[in-house]
């Protein structure tokens, strides 16, 4: 590596390298489509170019939008992220039933001797088991 690209530079090329590796695949498709169109509905060479051309832009454009995904872990960090996470039960905990944690809707399961939990009271993720948290009630 130069001496001259920094850390920050160099992890911005590895991400972008990894985006265009997932659209790529999308613009040789999208150009065997139109070759298709050109040679069967007669789609002149121009307009094709130029549908694929928007395309290309149109993912480029995209890019400062959608990096975060494309960082290694996601820009999420996983789900261990959740543990500690306070979240609000939107289905009764009777032991198992609904979190809600920001935007996301989780199936939960507290332990039997916190059940049941209302609608509406506050919970702390202690784990997660795959798609499932295990919570306890917080304080108050």
């Amino acid at each position: 590596m130069n001496a001259d690209v920094t850390p920050q530079r160099a992890s911005t090329r590895r991400v972008f390298a990894r985006y265009l590796a997932f659209e790529a695949p999308s613009w040789v498709l999208l150009g065997v489509v139109l070759a298709v169109l050109m040679r069967g509905w007669g789609l002149t060479l121009p307009v094709a170019a130029l549908v694929l051309g928007l395309w290309v832009l149109k993912d480029l454009a995209l890019f400062p939008v959608l990096r975060i995904a494309y960082e290694p872990g996601g820009g999420s960090g996983g789900v261990e992220n959740l543990i500690g996470a306070l979240a609000t039960v939107s289905a009764e905990l009777a032991p198992e039933g609904w979190v809600r944690i920001g935007a996301e809707r989780w199936r939960a399961r507290v332990s039997r001797q916190h059940a049941p939990v209302p609608v509406g009271a506050a919970v702390r993720v202690v784990a997660v088991e795959g798609l499932l948290l295990r919570v306890e009630p917080t304080p108050g």
